[in-house]
């Protein structure tokens, strides 16, 4: 009996299965699903030659500079999150006050993994002192901080819906600003506008998470930044004690681990584990 050449494998390209006959090759492979390719990744390892392909083997084909379609992306997303928890992740609603070195860096963490939609405040723009820390480039000083972070995010994420507010936040128009937020994120420097955040989603709008920051200056031991549960749906992030003073800036590394300590509940939140 003649064996059956053009049984069909089971593969992923671009981080969708498919099925397809035995005999295709890499290169037929890439002519029916990307012919503009110009990079082929074959089970995480670049290739140029063209070979034969097996049940289970995982193929991308990129072109370079070209930005994934929203399809695409999705499947990216999903193929690295699972299905269940992006689509808990692509739902949600985000707002973040103050986008200095918290803020910016906690904006980038949330844009990657997905977030469906951030509320950006802030009413600063980029200065040079800003570099050290926070997510900016050198050609974005003098723009409004929130519309430089949203053009950082398009180049990471371009299918997150960013809301911006480019104005000074008091308790006068919190509510109007995060009413759609499922997590307000408070990311500023001065202790004052710290508690009017806090208190004033607290009261007006009760039924918000909050994730706060205190004590992120210096360069001191990682291991003391922790997550403290002050209330039901409040949680602070920090070592609790060292502010920005003489002598003890605020400087990127530091600031870096308490803005992703925040990025994480943020996302734990988002996927129920923190209730």
């Amino acid at each position: 009996m003649k064996e059956d050449v053009s049984r069909e494998i089971r593969i992923k390209v671009n981080e969708k299965e498919v099925s397809i006959p035995s005999t295709l090759s890499l290169f037929h492979l890439k002519d029916q699903f990307k012919p503009n390719a110009n990079l082929i990744i074959t089970n995480g390892f670049p290739v140029t030659s063209d070979c034969s392909l097996k049940q289970g083997d995982e193929i991308v084909f990129i072109q370079k500079g070209e930005i994934p379609s929203s399809e695409e992306f999705e499947c990216l997303m999903m193929a690295r999150h699972t299905p269940g928890i992006h689509q808990k992740i692509k739902k949600s609603i985000v707002g973040i006050a103050g986008l200095g070195g918290l803020g910016s860096n906690i904006a980038i963490a949330l844009a990657r993994i997905g977030v469906g939609a951030l509320i950006l405040v802030d009413f600063d723009v980029v200065e040079p002192s800003n570099l050290n820390r926070q997510q900016y480039f050198i050609h974005q000083i003098g723009m409004p901080k929130v519309e430089a972070l949203q053009e950082n995010l398009s180049k990471i994420n371009p299918y997150v819906r960013v809301w911006l507010y480019n104005e000074k936040l008091d308790r006068n128009n919190v509510e109007r600003i995060f009413k759609e937020a499922d997590v307000v994120v408070e990311a500023f420097d001065r202790a004052d506008e710290k508690a009017m955040l806090i208190n004033a989603v607290s009261e007006k709008m009760p039924d918000k998470y909050i994730v706060a920051a205190s004590g992120v200056a210096g360069y001191g031991d990682s291991n003391e930044i922790k997550t403290i549960r002050f209330s039901s749906r409040i949680f602070i992030v920090g070592d609790q004690e060292t502010a920005a003073q003489t002598g003890i800036g605020l400087m990127a590394p530091r600031v870096g681990v308490v803005a992703h300590h925040q990025a994480n509940i943020v996302l734990r939140i988002l996927l129920g584990e923190e209730k």
